[in-house]
């Protein structure tokens, strides 16, 4: 009988398999070669994305324009006009566009990416695929949706460069790197957040105040020159504004640039991308007993 047993165990040994689905060990592994493998799952999330998003609704991806131009009159109105703050001498309208344009990008897919756990247990605990899948395709769907937005600040950003109320300069080749890394941190701190929310489901209410308190620590409606020299230290401790403040010198020639504040926001985004990284392989493999 044991030995019948044991050529049986030898028999499915032996046998070709095309898939061998298996833990995985290396909280730092990303199995990018996997990924690779299901990037028609990832175009066909990033896809749903859009679909349920804008799913029967009149203006559909018009709105992509629509919610930064409702944002910014809204800033012209109340920064610009009732409260008076300064905006260094470039047009209001581009100063606050600049900022949003960079801002939304980061806060879409921190907030989207902190709740992936939640929002696709039921795919989790039923079909197998990398789920590294989810939050990558959160970040390419939101890229997307930069772009659009981006094309929006580039029209109204010749216009001003046409009249010559601004004076861009050779950094905006920096760019592509500026939204890296702003992808790069919005991607880490959401796979820590959502490896969190896990256990403590407050995180998410907690979540949506903190994005919001951390654009007003960020130089979204405000110039750095305008801080009073006791917050300045503050407001430069925080990773966006070195981006923020690249992004709007860069196509505006106003504002500060400085390379050591830009190297900071470089090795903290990757840092929260490897903290992230480590949580997120070490989470996912029991979350299901929690959520």
């Amino acid at each position: 009988m044991g030995q019948i047993i044991a050529e049986e165990k030898l028999h499915v040994a032996d046998e070709d398999w095309s898939e061998i689905i298996g833990p995985s060990t290396g909280l730092l592994d990303l199995n990018l070669k996997e990924v690779w493998k299901y990037r028609d799952l990832l175009v066909m999330f990033v896809r749903r994305d859009f679909v349920a998003t804008y799913k029967q609704t009149i203006l559909g991806p018009l709105w992509f324009f629509i919610q930064p131009l409702l944002t910014t009159v809204t800033f012209v109105i109340v920064f610009g006009n009732i409260a008076k703050i300064s905006t260094d001498g470039v047009p209001q309208v581009l100063f606050y566009l600049s900022g949003l344009t960079l801002w939304n990008y980061f806060a879409d897919c921190l907030n989207k990416t902190a709740t992936i756990f939640r929002d696709n247990a039921g795919i989790f605990g039923k079909v197998y695929f990398p789920r590294l899948i989810i939050p990558l395709s959160i970040v390419v769907s939101n890229l997307v949706r930069f772009a659009i937005q981006f094309a929006l600040f580039g029209a109204i950003w010749l216009w001003f460069l046409y009249k010559g109320n601004i004076q861009p300069n050779i950094f905006i080749l920096l760019t592509p790197l500026l939204v890296i890394l702003m992808a790069i941190m919005s991607l880490g701190l959401g796979l820590i957040i959502t490896a969190l929310t896990t256990k403590y489901r407050d995180l998410v209410f907690l979540l949506t105040f903190g994005v919001q308190l951390l654009m007003y620590a960020t130089p979204i409606i405000y110039p750095m020159s305008a801080l009073p020299v006791k917050y300045a230290s503050i407001i430069k401790a925080n990773p966006l504004s070195a981006i923020v403040e690249t992004f709007r010198y860069a196509f505006t020639g106003s504002g500060t640039f400085n390379w050591l504040y830009l190297l900071y926001s470089a090795v903290f985004s990757i840092i929260v991308l490897v903290i992230g990284t480590v949580v997120f392989n070490k989470v996912e493999k029991s979350f299901m007993d929690t959520v």
